[in-house]
């Protein structure tokens, strides 16, 4: 459902679309809808959004947004990351509240993973 005056879609660049969506698919379950061969969709992931074709990259160290996802299980979730192409840019680490991690997908974007549970 549309709320007004919410967050409702997120965008991100993808200079390999098939790559990105084999990677969010495989570690996090999404499914893509594609609208041609430069733009793909997901949905009913918390917040709906797609990935454009472009050579360009989301990071924390140009001063982009970071979207964060929770796991019950860093450890497992870390593992699939790795499994599935993604890099691991900063370790498990703790802060106030809990653990995460940061990774880039196929593509080069950067997210991270956070935990409220154990490492």
């Amino acid at each position: 459902m549309n709320e007004h005056e919410k967050l409702n879609y997120v965008e991100f660049s993808a200079s390999n679309l098939a790559e990105t969506k084999s990677f969010f698919s495989s570690v996090f379950g999404w499914e893509f809808e594609d609208f041609g061969p430069e733009y793909a969709a997901f949905s009913g992931e918390g917040l709906d959004g797609g990935f454009f074709k472009s050579e360009q990259s989301s990071s924390t160290n140009n001063g982009a947004a970071l979207l964060i996802f929770y796991s019950n299980n860093l450890e497992d979730t870390i593992t699939k990351v790795k499994d599935s192409g993604g890099k691991i840019i900063k370790p498990i680490f703790s802060f106030p509240g809990g653990h995460r991690f940061h990774f880039t997908e196929p593509s080069g974007n950067e997210f991270a993973v956070w935990s409220d549970a154990g490492e």
